[in-house]
């Protein structure tokens, strides 16, 4: 059993949880994800099954893309809904100016996060410093320098599901929809909370839905429910996708049958004519189309050496 699986996150779960619970549906081991979701999000998440974990290197880098709702009126210590208030006026870090907002200083706010920015890792994330993951510091109190990451903001838009620009709560905050496609690495209660401050007033995450990763849509995505109950009637074949459909930017060669034995054991494989770019990632596939290993090229020999090999 080796594919990949497009799971739909539900709210409250860890992506520990997803894999713990996909291992305890297909009583495989073998099973990894790429890409960690907030236990309060859901959405997109990349479950790989068996030899197919090898491919997580692969796919931890592709742009992603999210539905959320900032909420403006207080920021939180954790960024996000989860947090405590940070004390105020109004609950608010910075002087409120709650409701009064033109459209186009909302637009000003929008463009100035666009493009390539700077964004400080929060103390409450998964990256690890010395070792260490931030949010095990942060929640003994303890806060460390972190060095700003260059992530790219492709798209940052309103969403207005009532035709409103801003939902009034009518307890001194209003709910801001916007969708977000970014660069892997993209923290999303990060520039909620650096949107509230182009408006002069705290703000953190309220909803995140994660509805794309790379190629790989949430429209596709099937939950824990489904994958059970296909499990249970033998059609998991039916969402299981092939290793090769997670690598499918990758240019690819079909491999003769010698050619196949060749890469099962790491030796490199000869190729012909080719556009290919030095060091490209080819996917090395047999004549039916599985995938065999990824192979580097090498422009000079013409040869492709296996580095990841999944058969």
């Amino acid at each position: 059993m080796d594919g990949l699986l497009v799971i739909d996150k539900p709210v409250n779960m860890t992506s520990h949880d997803v894999v713990s619970s996909t291992r305890r549906i297909l009583k495989e081991r073998r099973i990894g994800h790429t890409g960690t979701l907030d236990p309060f999000a859901t959405g997109v998440l990349l479950v790989l099954v068996g030899r197919a974990t090898r491919l997580a290197q692969f796919l931890s880098g592709a742009d992603k893309e999210y539905d959320a709702i900032i909420r403006l009126g207080f920021a939180t210590d954790t960024g996000d809904r989860t947090g405590t208030p940070i004390p105020g006026p109004h609950g608010s870090a910075y002087p409120s100016r709650t409701g009064r907002w033109s459209e186009e200083e909302i637009n000003q706010a929008l463009a100035s996060l666009r493009g390539w920015i700077d964004q400080v890792p929060p103390m409450y994330s998964a990256k690890k410093i010395g070792g260490k993951k931030l949010y095990e510091l942060a929640r003994r109190g303890e806060e460390v320098k972190r060095e700003p990451v260059h992530v790219c903001i492709h798209e940052l838009e309103p969403i207005k599901p009532d035709g409103q620009l801003m939902k009034d709560n009518h307890d001194g905050t209003f709910d801001f929809h916007v969708r977000v496609a970014c660069s892997a690495g993209t923290y999303v209660r990060t520039l909620a909370e650096d949107f509230g401050k182009r408006l002069s007033v705290g703000a953190h995450l309220a909803e995140l839905r994660r509805t794309r990763v790379g190629d790989f849509s949430v429209t596709n995505a099937v939950t824990l429910e489904q994958l059970k109950t296909s499990f249970g009637e033998e059609a998991i074949g039916t969402m299981l996708l092939r290793p090769s459909a997670a690598l499918s930017r990758l240019p690819f060669l079909h491999l003769s049958d010698d050619d196949v034995r060749r890469a099962r054991n790491g030796m490199e494989v000869k190729v012909g004519e080719t556009t290919w770019s030095d060091g490209e990632k080819v996917k090395m596939c047999d004549e039916n189309d599985h995938l065999i290993a990824i192979g580097d090229y090498d422009a000079t020999t013409r040869r492709l050496h296996p580095s990841v090999v999944l058969a």
